[in-house]
């Protein structure tokens, strides 16, 4: 159970390392985008799998130590947020319910002669959707919050205080 959690830990942490090399961050955010990435998705895994949480709780939980960790190291080596948390996110998408919704809805569409079978083809297109939507709305609040509760904290990260020698006047 250990190893597994490693593995997936670690494949995650490389995704968010792709993620993250996409929107060009600077170099030094890149290990703290993938340390986040790895814990996020280990306490999430870990949530689901020992203590039975569901998919959205354990998200929520795992985003919101994202938020608050991303929070802290952006503080530290000076880097906003958003450039740490996004990308470690990424990774947590739902991608196997997003494709089961639109294949559900491409079998609804083919069975639409055949009403009994169709219903469960929509039936399957609702839970998949639902899902999906949920993890991401999850995703979002649990990684934002932190931002709305240390709002001049996070402020502070990506806005610099000039000093009088270096206003420039017109």
């Amino acid at each position: 159970m250990i190893e597994e959690t490693i593995i997936r830990a670690l494949c995650a942490a490389f995704a968010a390392l792709g993620f993250g090399a996409v929107s060009n961050p600077s170099r030094r955010s890149l290990p703290f985008i993938m340390v986040l990435a790895a814990v996020g998705y280990a306490l999430r895994y870990q949530l689901m799998q020992t203590l039975g949480f569901d998919i959205a709780t354990a998200t929520l939980a795992a985003s919101l130590l994202m938020g608050f960790g991303s929070l802290w190291l952006g503080g530290r080596i000076r880097c906003p947020m958003t450039t740490l948390y996004i990308p470690a996110l990424l990774p947590f998408v739902p991608g196997m319910y997003a494709y089961k919704a639109v294949f559900s809805i491409i079998l609804f569409m083919q069975n639409i002669n055949a009403p009994a079978e169709a219903f469960l083809h929509l039936n399957d297109f609702f839970l998949n959707i639902i899902v999906t939507v949920t993890v991401i709305l999850c995703m979002t609040v649990g990684a934002s919050l932190p931002m709305f509760i240390f709002s001049r904290r996070a402020k502070s990260l990506t806005r610099r205080t000039a000093n009088k020698k270096t206003i420039f006047r017109g």
